[in-house]
């Protein structure tokens, strides 16, 4: 008899209910199932082509082709396995179980991810030992293009602290380079680390996608079909206030008190034939109700916001916790990225940013936006707080980054400041 993670569920339900709750009650296990599925043939391509080792571009039976398809095949099957763990990890969380049969398949999914995340880890470090070098390189005024500097990375951060001998230290490292470009190992050794540059790009790349997308398609899917749902009804059924906070009331009071001067215009103008007192009352009944159900929409849709941006978060944290080896990544993305860009781009895109947060015309800026969020979540716009905010938090952002500017951009690259220096005169 086959096994489940969950409990059969009982329930009378309508036949037309039957098969989705079936589906949903055995969402764990067929979740399971298949990231089961995806590590057997995961093992299956290291027993019959890498002799039960992993499968890794060091192996050298297959040409580099052969084994950049087989290490794409992998790469994919454990993005497939690592999605279904968390539909399986969520899942389990509002499903009772009662058994745990399921570890066996479990911890042979746990040993195929652990092997890969080891050898992961080994690719990472290694461009991080790549990045730490350029980094220091770069604060020595030597050109900040990755690939330049990762041609020079077989020599140990340390040289560049020696003592300057009989010869210029220019001369000695372009002996050096000839050097190595002269090694047999050269061009192999170029090629891994492109191999591994590579492959840190791609992960980076998917791990932005997975932060960018996941969180939004969280907070728009529990709003449209959980929360909103949820708010509208009960606020249907029970007596709430129709004005969340005082900002509506009184923007609903304007909107009304326009709507009666504008009748009044018009009937000056005889634009409306028999006008009496009573067909003004009843034209401003009629648009009171329209305001009503305008703003009554507006507050349950600002209450939904709280609880579908948090659900949001939430997301992100999840993402952010089971992609460990993916941040890391990033990391090193963005370093080469940095390292990448001439002085004269890096001081562009410092004066930009600095004039968006903390320049003169900042503060403007930073009241729509605080403004805007308070109308998404509800809440009344204090304008004191507002201006405090203003006046204190782009202050701290200021001294934070010129303090960053002194302590650490002036080792990195200090061609670099003295370009912003230069631009913000």
């Amino acid at each position: 008899m086959k096994s489940s993670i969950v409990p059969s569920q009982n329930n009378s339900s309508s036949p037309k209910f039957t098969k989705l709750n079936k589906w949903f009650f055995s969402t764990p296990e067929r979740s399971l199932e298949e990231a089961y599925q995806a590590a057997l043939k995961i093992q299956k391509i290291e027993k019959e082509h890498f002799n039960g080792q992993t499968v890794s571009e060091s192996s050298g039976k297959y040409t580099k082709n052969v084994v950049d398809c087989f290490v794409e095949d992998v790469d994919n099957k454990l993005t497939y396995i690592k999605l279904k763990i968390t539909e399986f990890k969520v899942s389990r969380l509002f499903l009772r179980h009662s058994n745990y049969e399921f570890i066996n398949k479990l911890k042979f999914i746990d040993e195929t991810l652990n092997r890969y995340q080891e050898l992961e880890k080994n690719i990472l470090s290694i461009n991080s030992n790549n990045n730490d070098s350029s980094s220091q390189k770069n604060s020595n005024n030597k050109p900040s293009n990755v690939s330049q500097v990762n041609l020079l990375d077989f020599e140990k951060p340390a040289e560049n602290f020696k003592k300057t001998g009989a010869l210029p230290r220019s001369i000695g490292k372009t002996l050096k380079k000839i050097q190595i470009d002269m090694s047999p190992k050269a061009e192999e050794e170029l090629v891994q680390k492109f191999r591994s540059s590579r492959r840190v790009t791609r992960q980076a790349i998917s791990v932005l996608i997975l932060l960018i997308l996941i969180p939004l398609l969280c907070q728009k899917i529990s709003k449209e079909f959980i929360f909103l749902p949820l708010i509208e009804n009960y606020r249907n059924h029970h007596e709430v206030p129709i004005f969340i906070n005082s900002e509506m009331k009184e923007e609903a009071l304007r909107e009304l008190q326009a709507f009666e001067e504008e009748l009044k215009f018009e009937k000056l103008l005889h634009h409306i034939p028999n006008f009496s007192p009573e067909l003004l009352e009843n034209k401003v009944t009629k648009k009171a109700q329209e305001i009503e159900e305008t703003f009554h929409q507006k507050g349950t849709n600002a209450i939904s916001n709280v609880f579908a941006d948090l659900t949001g978060l939430a997301a992100l944290l999840v993402v952010v916790a089971f992609n460990s080896q993916g941040m890391v990544a990033i990391k090193l993305f963005l370093n080469d990225i940095i390292y990448g860009l001439s002085d004269s781009a890096k001081a562009f895109i410092l004066i930009l940013f600095t004039d968006i947060f903390v320049g003169f015309h900042s503060p403007h800026g930073w009241e729509v936006l605080l403004e805007g969020i308070a109308n998404h979540l509800g809440i009344a716009a204090n304008h004191s707080a507002i201006f405090l905010f203003i006046a204190t938090f782009p202050v701290i952002l200021d001294t934070v980054f010129k303090y960053w500017i002194f302590r650490y951009l002036n080792q990195i690259s200090p061609s670099a400041v003295a370009t912003l220096k230069n631009m913000n005169e």
